[in-house]
């Protein structure tokens, strides 16, 4: 038996090594974190770490281990199942071996609903290989989105290539992180791009986390570095893996309320930064934002209102592209994922027009903006701050899609469009029918309708006018929002489950 027990120790030895001693110091001096160190940062300090199929590929002509770390441990008080890439090993490609011990991490985390969290850097599929793995591979990706479906976190974190295939593992996951100027995902690397399309194009500019973060929005956070990438993690799977309610009460903000005043302007046209509201609603002041370089014209992240756990939906410059739709969209599915209310703060004229922005699916991405709010199943509740025109009204949860509570600023408005334009689209009507009639147009009679137009609309758009006729639950004091917040979200956390008939009275 000792015999046995020394040649398993030996076996784990080889795995511990990865790719031996050149490429560990390789790694290490280009400033990275070897596969195990990135686990051991990310577990909770002292928490045991339960290694799942450590023998792979043992007996074969393939490094024992198969180049992936696997296993069962605690991070952020949350049991996960994690995946790591040994990047030492051959580029952490992914060879028979591999793919089956990374397989068998999915099931397990599946069959016993753990999040997972796969810690990216490997250069793809092992070519030669190529037979053994393409084909039962896709299972991988199958496996991710089945996760998610089911409401299993999946978190994916990148620290280097995730090239070809691998590219869709942070692709189908539901939170992921890229660390500034190390990660490099795309389907295919500048030399086969050139190949194929004629291209020249480096790493960066092809699939860098600036251009993801900034550009296509697959990063949903960019990192300093490998350890500020395993902190945002840690934080993600704190907030994604759990749907209870917290049960503090959530320190006061750092900045005070009496502010709200001066930042909630009665000119609409005057721009404000949401977080400067937030900063003065949100306990401590804290706020996690979701994909702040993508989509910036629409705040989202996540933070706690007197000790309620919530997701934020703040518009930031008033109209929304098609970016901040999908990013809106894709935000809403993650705080259903984990159960998460939403606070919608309105301040928005709507959706962008124009011949580009068409083109370019605005319609589409703000349908599924709109299909978001209206099939979510969390608790929204909505304070418009300022502006609430258009179908930016449908897409920031007005009254028509049942937020469970609805108030509004003193200084807020809202309406099919402002009154300006409403009455400008009037004149231009009334102007092109004139000359189609060949009849001279009216410019007096046409400044008389524009004030009168302008006058109807800012009085019927007026907050006092629509709180007086139910389409609100209440003006508030800008001061009151953080309270008045913290008493809708009590009241939705506490409401009782539904039944599955009534009471037959015998």
């Amino acid at each position: 038996m000792l015999d046995r027990l020394a040649e398993l120790d030996a076996a784990a030895a080889e795995a511990r090594a990865g790719g031996g001693d050149k490429y560990v110091a390789r790694h290490h001096a280009r400033g990275k974190l070897l596969a195990r160190e990135r686990v051991e940062l990310l577990l909770d300090r002292d928490s045991p770490f339960l290694e799942l199929c450590p023998y792979a590929a043992w007996g074969t002509e393939y490094t024992v281990g198969a180049s992936v770390v696997t296993g069962i441990g605690v991070v952020a008080g949350v049991p996960c199942v994690i995946v790591a890439n040994d990047p030492t090993v051959r580029g952490g490609a992914v060879n028979p071996f591999t793919l089956k011990k990374t397989l068998r991490a999915g099931e397990i985390a599946r069959q016993n609903r753990l999040p997972m969290v796969n810690l990216v850097e490997s250069g793809g599929a092992d070519l030669p290989t190529q037979a053994d793995i393409f084909i039962p591979g896709g299972a991988a990706f199958r496996d991710l989105t089945r996760l998610s479906a089911e409401g299993i976190p999946t978190v994916a974190v990148v620290f280097g290539n995730a090239t070809a295939g691998g590219a869709y593992i942070p692709g189908m996951s539901d939170y992921t992180i890229f660390v500034r100027d190390r990660a490099k995902v795309f389907l295919a690397g500048p030399p086969l791009v050139k190949m194929a399309t004629g291209e020249e194009v480096d790493d960066e500019r092809l699939g860098g986390a600036h251009m993801h973060g900034t550009r296509s929005g697959l990063a949903d956070h960019v990192a300093e570095d490998e350890r500020d990438a395993i902190r945002v993690a840690r934080s993600a799977l704190s907030r994604l893996a759990s749907s209870s309610p917290s049960r503090s009460f959530g320190a006061e903000p750092k900045l005070p309320t009496e502010d709200l005043l001066a930042i909630a302007s009665a000119d609409l046209r005057t721009p404000f930064d949401p977080r400067e509201i937030l900063a003065r609603v949100l306990d401590g002041s804290e706020f996690d934002e979701f994909k702040p370089l993508y989509g910036t014209a629409l705040v989202t992240g996540w933070g706690a209102i007197h000790g309620h756990r919530v997701g934020v939906l703040a518009n930031a410059r008033g109209v929304l592209f098609s970016p901040e739709a999908q990013k809106a969209a894709q935000f809403i599915q993650l705080a259903n994922s984990s159960g998460t209310p939403l606070v919608f703060l309105q301040n928005t004229t709507g959706y962008m027009v124009g011949s580009e922005y068409e083109q370019n699916g605005i319609i589409k991405h703000g349908a599924h903006m709109i299909n978001a709010v209206a099939n979510s199943k969390v608790p929204h509740i909505t304070v418009n701050i300022g502006a609430s025109y258009g179908a930016g009204n449908y897409g920031m949860c007005g009254r028509s899609f049942e937020p469970r509570f609805l108030f509004a600023w003193p200084n807020a408005r809202s309406a099919v469009m402002g009154p300006a334009q409403l009455a400008g689209v009037l004149s231009i009507v009334a102007r092109q029918a004139a000359e189609a009639k060949g009849q001279v147009y009216d410019e007096s009679q046409d400044a008389q309708m524009r004030q009168m137009v302008e006058q109807k609309i800012d009085q019927e758009s007026a907050a006092l006018y629509l709180s007086g006729r139910l389409y609100d639950d209440g003006v508030i004091d800008p001061r009151d929002t953080r309270t008045v917040l913290g008493i809708c979200l009590s009241i939705v956390e506490s409401e009782s489950k539904t039944a599955g008939f009534g009471v037959f009275r015998l």
